[in-house]
């Protein structure tokens, strides 16, 4: 057999063993990459619907993975802790600056930045009257627990909290207006319930 027609059917051979192992090659990766992409598809969350702030309420849900079931839910409560915080910070936040642009006093830039520590710190504090209202766990395919949760804050504690605050706030006080302040936060709280569908 001439060695130029060994060669070429060397080279045949070699072309369809590379496209054999590339076509195969390319079949793992498309199973691998498909079955990583696509997974079930809830329409709800555990909790989520517990979760939903109203008029009411302000809340918030959190959700966590660990290898240990107690710290999963340890986990999702810390979340769902941070998410109330800010939920509560931004509200008061629209209330302030709402306040001090319908009130138009003197110093209004000052009121505000002190206003607006003042809510924060009440924010801060009003997660320890917060209510667990919803706690699911689950266990994954690969053994590690999946905690949910969802906690309310009564929008009375968050009042009560800021008009706390202010009877030791002389110089606050002064430009405070209780009922026009409430009249305010209240609005907010029914556009959020509005916007959230509740």
């Amino acid at each position: 057999m001439n060695v130029k027609k060994l060669l070429g059917i060397g080279l045949m051979f070699l072309s369809l063993v590379a496209s054999m192992s590339s076509c195969k090659s390319k079949e793992k990766a498309t199973k691998k990459t498909s079955k990583s992409e696509v997974g079930k598809i809830l329409d709800a969350l555990p909790c989520e619907e517990e979760g939903r702030s109203n008029k009411k309420f302000f809340r918030a849900t959190g959700m966590a993975t660990s290898s240990d079931l107690a710290l999963a839910k340890e986990k999702a409560l810390l979340n769902a802790k941070q998410r109330i915080v800010t939920l509560i910070n931004s509200n008061t936040k629209t209330v302030t600056d709402r306040y001090v642009n319908e009130r138009e006093f003197g110093e209004a830039s000052e009121f505000e930045a002190k206003f607006e520590n003042l809510t924060r710190e009440v924010a801060d504090e009003t997660i320890t009257n917060l209510v667990v209202t919803c706690e699911k766990a689950s266990v994954l395919d690969n053994g590690k627990y999946r905690g949910f949760v969802a906690i309310e804050v009564d929008k009375e504690d968050v009042l009560n909290g800021i008009n706390t605050k202010l009877s030791n706030q002389a110089k606050l006080q002064v430009d405070y207006d209780k009922m026009k302040f409430e009249q305010i936060f209240n609005d907010e709280m029914e556009k959020m319930a509005e916007e959230r569908g509740m």
